[in-house]
């Protein structure tokens, strides 16, 4: 026969059940007396009754809680103007935060319900007490996420790696509720929990490697400011070309322009080298870095003759005049035998072809004219000498930044004939084909 006290407010121990509880034991008890019941089936019947009880008013109280409370919370955010109660229902946080209601009148009932059968008692409770803290830890989670779309939303932090500290603080929190969960589950204390994890540090450092190194990685990214949600960069060790879609506690994944994703390691934007192209576009415009190599055969002194064709060139008209006054004052106050072509000073048709690109550019409305602008001669190589264009373009779209650049050098390829140079060109089969002829 179990021993069961009489539970008048005298017999029931203080430290077990508070005096509210004691009453309600003490009532339960009366009433079952007069229905006729004692002893084993005092105690059956009124645990039964009260499992009911409980379990019936719990699913009661978590209806309530679903389905009035919640119905009127969201009524209300959306009246309201503020950000942080729409993001709130749009995350299911009070909806994680109704299983706190039943859960918590079933952990302070539990002792009343087995107050007879004590193992079961304590193990119902530390049932409870887990799942109390594991809705805990989603509500948390919820409000965590809550919090990064809320400061996402802000103009100053939405190129900010902020779900880089939301994971970071996700992970925190749970290693902590499952340390609480240890504790609750094999009644150990907490404190002793934490100082045993100090002989575990190594272990712990090789199983959570990639995640503090993301974590370190993150916070120099935005400590730096080296990379931002929506920066174009351009990292060659994996593949990636595009702009960055995500940054992560881990990873950062960055959506190519050929519309495949590539996931990079967060750290490796600290150990690798990579191209953030977030200069160009904060700048007036894109740079262009283009050369036109030069067959060096057909680089020669102007004519009198080839003079006069350039000098139609609307361009470069003015130019070509005042440069050959300017030659041929020089060349008669040094009295220099122009007999001969080489002596004194020529103009080249390369020179000439150099100032019409120039002018060309410095023409073209879709060239920036603030920015650096100028058109060089490299060193010759066994492909010509290249004539390089450098000039910035007031687009940066990069379609039309393409576009452009394709007409420029449209333009250019179809000018060099005129001032009878040649583009350079490797031999071909119809060439030796041409010789053997």
């Amino acid at each position: 026969m179990i021993q069961e006290d009489l539970l008048d407010s005298s017999d029931i121990p203080k430290n077990k059940l508070d005096i509210d509880s004691a009453e309600i034991l003490h009532w339960c008890n009366e009433t079952l007396r007069d229905w006729g019941l004692s002893g084993d089936s005092l105690i059956y019947t009124r645990t039964i009754l009260l499992v009911i009880i409980t379990v019936g008013v719990s699913f009661l109280l978590w209806w309530l809680t679903r389905n009035i409370l919640l119905s009127i919370i969201h009524r209300f955010a959306e009246k309201t103007k503020t950000k942080w109660d729409d993001e709130l229902v749009n995350n299911k946080f009070f909806s994680a935060l109704a299983h706190l209601v039943p859960l918590l009148f079933m952990d302070y009932f539990i002792r009343i319900v087995f107050h007879s059968f004590p193992r079961i008692a304590t193990f119902g409770v530390k049932l409870t007490d887990l799942a109390i803290i594991i809705v805990i830890n989603i509500v948390i989670i919820r409000f965590l996420n809550t919090t990064k779309d809320v400061l996402s939303q802000k103009e100053s932090l939405k190129d900010k790696p902020l779900e880089s500290f939301s994971q970071l603080g996700k992970i925190i929190v749970t290693i902590l509720l499952v340390f609480i969960m240890i504790s609750v589950a094999f009644n150990v204390d907490l404190l002793v929990i934490l100082t045993s994890m100090g002989a575990m540090t190594a272990v712990i450092l090789l199983v959570f490697k990639d995640t503090i190194l993301g974590f370190v990685g993150s916070i120099q990214l935005a400590a730096n400011d080296m990379v931002r949600i929506g920066d174009w960069v351009t990292m060659e060790k994996y593949g990636a070309d595009g702009d960055v879609m995500e940054i992560t506690l881990n990873t950062v994944k960055v959506k190519n322009f050929d519309l495949t994703i590539t996931t990079i390691p967060t750290y490796s934007f600290i150990s690798d080298s990579f191209k953030n192209w977030r200069g160009m576009q904060e700048s007036g415009g894109r740079r262009v870095v283009r050369s036109l190599n030069i067959q060096l055969s057909s680089i020669k002194f102007c004519t009198p003759e080839l003079l006069d064709k350039l000098g139609e060139i609307e361009l470069i008209k003015d130019y070509v005049e005042k440069k050959e006054q300017e030659i041929e004052q020089f060349n008669a106050n040094n009295k220099v035998n122009k007999k001969v072509l080489l002596n004194g000073r020529n103009q080249t048709n390369i020179g000439i072809f150099r100032y019409y690109v120039t002018q060309y550019l410095k023409n073209n409305p879709e060239i920036n004219q603030n920015m650096t602008l100028m058109v060089r001669q490299l060193q010759p190589t066994e492909q010509g000498v290249a004539l390089q264009v450098y000039c910035f373009t007031k687009t940066k779209v990069w379609d039309e930044y393409e576009q452009v650049i394709s007409h420029i050098f449209d333009h250019l390829m179809a000018s060099v004939k005129y001032f009878d140079l040649r583009i350079f060109e490797n031999p071909s089969g119809e060439d030796f084909k041409r010789i053997a002829n």
